[in-house]
């Protein structure tokens, strides 16, 4: 079987001339009508790849990227997990060089012979893979925007390489509305089934924009290979640890697929590295520490975050409280996904904690509304994250004196 030279050329990721979005939609709600959306603004040409359609947005679609005639870029795939392979496989033969794959239903979800099989994919093909399960990427100077987060973040400094998606979704929410937070570039790594944290520190590190490189980290694929790109970067880099309890590790893995071993080993290896290891976005950002004093000592999370779930876990743990795994709603989650959780859970523990990051499907002010039920029920503590995006939902949880957080 014919292999091809694989060259990491990471940069079309980020600077790309065209974009086929494969799964464009014209449909709200859908993750492909969310991508066509946001990347209106982006510079460079958008391809809208759709089975059935003939004009997305008012753009010309083409059913498969084999029907493009010209050179694809990047392409990225938001459609069914069964269908994945076949469109990747197809991406190969048109000679894509950089994918994303932002379909879930792969490691994260037990499926990783399905996994696996993408990888082969990329193999034989010389394919760049971020994904599969992740948020996408965003560079602010170019308006280039592939995730679903509700707003887009502003130029800046700072690059943000995250196995959390989601997070980005709170982060860029906060950088819309506080100009000292500007970003350089965004990567969501999902599974890593291919690429992974130290290929994008080796792009950062040689970016003139970026200054500075923060990390939210799961886990890590080479650990000896993490220790040298940092050690060789000049670049001051963050990490952010999830995973630093047993309930957080659990929590971990049924996000992304991965099982954090034994926490000493990874302040070990960032010792190593030379990088800075903070426990909160708010510390590595410098805007504070996190406190949370719930009611009692059992204590329930419900979160359309993974990332947000597993930290804000640890934290309880650490604290002393008897934290059950975060009941992760996903990020489409609605108003009334967050209220069947609750019903699941109301009756096993003492107090709530609830939190949602602001993407483009999210009902905060929805669901503010119904934390204001849940609180005749069970005491609740909210973390709303973010800034304009969740000003109103803010509002109604302070009118009935519920605890709002708004960082962690």
């Amino acid at each position: 079987m014919l292999k091809f030279l694989r060259i990491k050329e990471l940069g079309k990721f980020l600077t790309p001339k065209n974009i086929a979005v494969i799964g464009a939609s014209e449909i709200e709600g859908k993750v492909g009508y969310t991508l066509m959306r946001k990347l209106l603004k982006f510079e460079g040409e958008i391809i809208p790849i759709n089975i059935e359609k003939e004009t997305i947005f008012e753009k010309k679609a083409y059913h498969s990227v084999l029907d493009y005639p010209k050179k694809i870029d990047l392409a990225v795939i938001a459609i069914p997990s069964t269908h994945v392979k076949n469109v990747l496989e197809e991406c190969g033969k048109k000679k894509i060089k950089n994918v994303i794959i932002i379909s879930a239903g792969f490691s994260e979800s037990g499926n990783k012979e399905l996994e696996n099989e993408l990888t082969e994919i990329t193999k034989k093909y010389g394919i760049n893979l971020i994904g599969p399960n992740c948020f996408g990427v965003a560079n602010p100077y170019l308006n280039l925007d592939t995730t679903f987060a509700n707003r887009s973040a502003k130029e800046g400094d700072i690059a943000f390489i995250s196995q959390s998606g989601a997070l980005w979704s709170y982060i860029a929410d906060v950088s819309s509305s506080d100009g000292s937070l500007g970003f350089s570039g965004f990567v969501s790594l999902g599974n890593m089934a291919d690429l992974e944290f130290c290929d994008f520190i080796e792009y950062f590190s040689k970016d003139k924009k970026t200054k500075k490189i923060v990390l939210y980290i799961e886990r890590l694929k080479d650990g000896k290979r993490f220790i040298k790109v940092c050690k060789k970067s000049k670049k001051e880099i963050i990490v952010i640890k999830s995973g630093r309890t047993k309930t957080g590790s659990e929590a971990t893995l049924s996000h992304t697929g991965s099982l954090a071993t034994d926490y000493e080993i990874y302040k070990g290896a960032f010792k190593q590295a030379g990088v800075r290891l903070e426990s909160s976005f708010l510390s590595a950002f410098g805007i504070s520490n996190l406190k949370i004093e719930p009611k009692g000592k059992k204590i329930g999370i419900i979160t359309n975050a993974g990332g947000a779930g597993a930290l804000v876990t640890d934290h309880l743990v650490e604290e002393g409280y008897e934290a059950l795994p975060p009941v992760d709603v996903l990020g489409t989650a609605l108003a009334k996904d967050y209220k069947n959780a609750f019903e699941d859970l109301k009756d096993k523990v003492d107090s709530l904690i609830i939190i949602l990051t602001p993407q483009s499907m999210s009902q905060p002010d929805e669901l503010a509304k119904e934390i204001v039920k849940f609180s005749k029920v069970k005491p609740v503590i909210a973390f709303l994250l973010g800034a304009e995006s969740i000003k109103k939902a803010k509002s109604i949880l302070e009118k009935n004196k519920i605890p709002c957080i708004t960082n962690i």
